[in-house]
């Protein structure tokens, strides 16, 4: 992470003569992100943009589904609850690139492919949260809370909402910080999935420029891209800071959420 803030500061035509935690200059981190943005009319602002909103409506749906999942796993009384559980548990164990193949013929027949709503629904697919979630409520939560508010009159919805969400804040924030973390450098699917440029999320589109660019693509030649190693840098930074500043933001809830179920009521 260090050397991520360093090397943008050096010079890339003597970029190799600095020392690893060397320090250049404050006017190289300019010159890198002004050689970032001559890329295409600054589309790299757009695949920033792109991964902002597509994380947060990935981080948006995959905690409150999560949480309502694990809610209804726990505490009431649906049909074939232990079957949910194990099919819950398969779905952690099966590899996501396993999955790509047959989620980009779904979208496909659905009409979805090259729309960013494929990328975010099926992102939002969560079974690590559901059954952290599912775990919370099972351990964390007393059964006996549940059984009082259903004596008092509570409806479900209403013990969901008034009871367990309020309770639930510390793992919320848990499963929220992972799928952040998953969604901002998901690779794979939005490239599959995506197909026009300006679509793309920033790993992807970083992606593209970086593979046109000799820097890290020999055989790009002599392509005249003003892009090299602090380029490079910097952009690994801009997707690295985020995921440190969130969690730094969620540290006190994520300490919550990590020791909730820890002690049994």
């Amino acid at each position: 992470m260090l050397w991520l803030v360093l090397a943008p500061s050096k010079p890339r035509s003597t970029f190799s003569t600095y020392a690893p935690l060397a320090f250049g200059s404050f006017e190289n981190y300019g010159v890198a992100w002004a050689n970032l943005m001559s890329f295409q009319d600054g589309i790299v602002l757009r695949w920033a943009w792109n991964s902002v909103w597509y994380t947060a409506a990935i981080v948006v749906i995959a905690t409150a589904s999560a949480v309502a999942a694990g809610y209804a796993l726990a505490a009431t009384a649906i049909p074939f609850r232990r079957t949910l559980v194990t099919i819950t548990l398969i779905m952690m164990l099966v590899p996501s690139v396993a999955l790509v193949l047959p989620l980009f013929l779904q979208a496909t027949a659905l009409g979805l492919y090259n729309s960013p709503w494929s990328v975010i629904l099926i992102s939002a697919l969560n079974p690590f949260g559901v059954f952290l979630a599912y775990i919370h409520f099972s351990t964390a939560v007393p059964r006996e809370l549940y059984e009082a508010a259903r004596l008092d009159g509570a409806t479900e919805m209403g013990l969901f909402a008034r009871i367990a969400v309020p309770l639930s804040r510390g793992i919320s924030a848990m499963i929220a910080f992972f799928a952040f973390t998953a969604a901002w450098v998901n690779y794979f699917l939005p490239y599959v999935l995506l197909g026009r440029g300006e679509s793309y999320p920033l790993p992807v589109g970083l992606g593209v420029l970086f593979s046109a660019t000799p820097a890290l693509t020999p055989a790009a030649g002599t392509n005249t891209l003003p892009i090299g190693r602090p380029e490079i840098a910097l952009a690994g930074l801009v997707v690295a800071l985020p995921i440190l500043f969130v969690f730094l933001a969620s540290s006190r809830l994520l300490t919550r959420g990590a020791f909730a179920g820890a002690v049994k009521s």
